[in-house]
């Protein structure tokens, strides 16, 4: 069962998700028995890591009920479930975003689906723009915390108190522990970690620059048009949750350089690499 193509926008409230959460589900569970320890969300241009799953089963968006295909540059659009360094995993590759018209419910159910399935941690990455001018294209940042500036929430509405609680505490949404680990990941690895707070607009043009410099006296690092809603909802239900940005441009007025989707792209083929051997190391150790 596929959504129409107008059904993207279709207001999904919190009460509606147990529902269509327990078909999704059924639909999964026809194709594969897995049960996943780990959720991946895997960004523009970093879907490479799929390449090391093993054991895969692989369920394109459009084969979910209520899921529409992909539509965004560089986001293949597929649900995968399979072995990534002997740990069971379910792995996004691409995502659901705001800018093409998905209404929050619908950007956050992959979220919801992976604690439904069985996941306990959820790993979120994303390609960004530097908004701190020390993290230059090729910057791997650790999420320390975000800024949602979408003007969305996937709270809003009835509560479904089975699936969590709806004023959802979001203190520590970026797992200090989970964040060690991914450090010490990169260590093992040879490949240099930052830090930083990401904030996430609505998109999808990109940022003027007098926004990146307010964003910067907001306290942001990094920039991008994802990754804050999912964050909510995976604390809401319950998920430990971590997350890395692939800085793949300068933020506007930095360089002068007009910002282009195809070099966030092209960033994001040289970083991945990198950012797929913290990964593997990272879930080998869980």
């Amino acid at each position: 069962m596929s959504m129409l193509p107008g059904d993207r926008t279709l207001p999904i409230p919190p009460v509606d998700q147990p529902a269509r959460l327990a078909a999704l589900v059924a639909a999964v569970w026809a194709r594969t028995p897995l049960v996943p320890k780990v959720g991946l969300v895997l960004g523009s241009g970093l879907g490479s890591l799929a390449d090391g799953l093993e054991d895969v089963t692989s369920i394109p968006f459009d084969d979910l009920p209520g899921w529409p295909a992909a539509t965004a540059p560089g986001h293949v659009g597929r649900l995968l479930l399979g072995r990534l360094a002997g740990v069971t995993v379910v792995a996004l590759q691409g995502r659901f975003h705001l800018y093409e018209g998905n209404d929050p419910g619908l950007v956050v159910q992959p979220i919801l689906l992976f604690k439904q399935l069985g996941a306990e941690i959820v790993v979120l990455t994303n390609a960004a723009g530097g908004v701190n001018p020390a993290y230059r294209p090729g910057t791997l940042m650790v999420i320390a915390d975000h800024i949602n500036l979408t003007g969305k929430s996937p709270l809003l509405g009835q509560n479904a108190d089975e699936l969590g609680e709806h004023f959802t505490d979001l203190t520590d949404v970026w797992s200090p522990s989970l964040r060690e680990r991914l450090h010490a990941a990169g260590a093992v690895e040879a490949v240099k970690l930052d830090e930083g707070i990401y904030v996430g607009l609505l998109g999808p043009n990109y940022e003027t620059p007098a926004e990146v410099r307010m964003l910067r006296g907001l306290g942001a690092d990094a920039v991008g048009m994802s990754t804050v809603l999912e964050a909510i909802a995976a604390r809401w239900v319950g998920l430990e949750v971590c997350g890395v940005s692939l800085v793949t441009n300068a933020g506007a007025g930095y360089d002068g350089v007009p910002l282009v989707h195809e070099d966030v792209l092209a960033a994001g083929a040289e970083a991945g690499p990198r950012l797929a051997k913290v990964l593997r190391r990272f879930i080998a150790g869980l």
